[in-house]
């Protein structure tokens, strides 16, 4: 974070703008970080940076920004938008391979009517090359990557000052005990590493957690039926438009952020519940993350994975 506000006051300099710094480190933590411990805690995985895109960049700093007398926003997410009957739609990325709709599914209309997403209709390299023709002292920076907060440490070293360690079994979905773990925080489904487990075969990987008996359920061979599903419920919805999608209609939905958009249909649907079938089985399919929804380039909004 201090390489970054010296990165963007060199920035600022070089284009001749003023820069305003404001910390937002309490909003963050009662806003972002304090769930992100609560998940953790109850077996699941959370996504933190969807809820500091809602919470943080589009709500507190946004605030800010128009208390001060802004009229739009820009941010550098590779989106975009457009406005079709009075309604703003959130669109993919020009540069598939950086498109972060994902991340931004729980914004509203009052929030994309005041941004502007410049680089949505640009490559990455492209926006090198501008930013190497103007001179910005910051052309070639490594894209950012993992959690912000976490920066370079160890993510279970990280958890570890906040959560205590809980050990507990590690079995067979057919209930045979062949370990043990030092807490289900550290693990997430589909996770192959770190699990501990030798022996001869196919690679250990984890297919679920057992909350009330604190138990890690493993199998063998990446595409073995448990880890396996067609279905997925998801709760705590946001729908950009203000309006849910339609029941039983072909779209498209992700729910991790780097897997391809797959056919599925939304089976059922209540104010704050939603059922999505895919067409094929997704893997891994994670308590926690975000299940987001999409037509054809248009994001059309998602829910938290029960």
């Amino acid at each position: 974070a201090k390489q970054d506000l010296i990165d963007a006051v060199s920035v600022a300099d070089h284009i001749g703008i003023d820069i305003d710094a404001v910390n937002f480190s309490a909003e963050y933590k009662a806003r972002v970080f304090e769930n992100f411990l609560a998940e953790y805690k109850a077996g699941r995985t959370p996504n933190p940076d969807v809820l500091c895109n809602a919470e943080i960049k589009f709500k507190a700093f946004l605030d800010r920004a128009i208390g001060m007398g802004a009229d739009l926003i820009a941010t550098g997410h590779y989106a975009q938008t457009r406005e079709i009957d009075g309604l703003v739609q959130l669109l993919k990325a020009e540069d598939g391979s950086k498109d972060q709709s994902y991340f931004l599914y729980r914004l509203n209309q009052a929030q994309l009517r005041k941004t502007l997403f410049p680089v949505g209709g640009l490559y990455k390299r492209e926006v090198r090359d501008i930013a190497r023709c103007e001179g910005l002292p910051v052309f070639d920076k490594k894209d950012s990557t993992g959690i912000c907060f976490i920066g370079e440490r160890p993510f279970r070293e990280f958890l570890n000052r906040y959560l205590p360690e809980n050990p507990g079994p590690i079995e067979t979905v057919d209930g045979k005990q062949i370990g043990q773990h030092s807490g289900l925080m550290f693990y997430t489904l589909g996770q192959r590493q770190g699990i501990g487990i030798g022996g001869a075969g196919d690679p250990w990987y984890v297919a679920g957690k057992d909350i009330a008996r604190n138990c890690l359920i493993v199998v063998q061979g990446r595409n073995h039926p448990a880890l396996l599903g067609e279905r997925i419920t998801a709760k705590d919805l946001n729908w950009i438009s203000g309006r849910a999608p339609r029941c039983n209609w072909v779209y498209a939905a992700k729910s991790r952020y780097r897997q391809a958009d797959a056919p599925c249909s939304i089976a059922q649907l209540q104010p704050d519940f939603c059922e999505i079938e895919f067409a094929e089985p997704q893997w891994a399919v994670t308590p926690g993350q975000s299940v987001v929804v999409y037509e054809s380039r248009v994001c059309l909004g998602g829910g938290v994975i029960q």
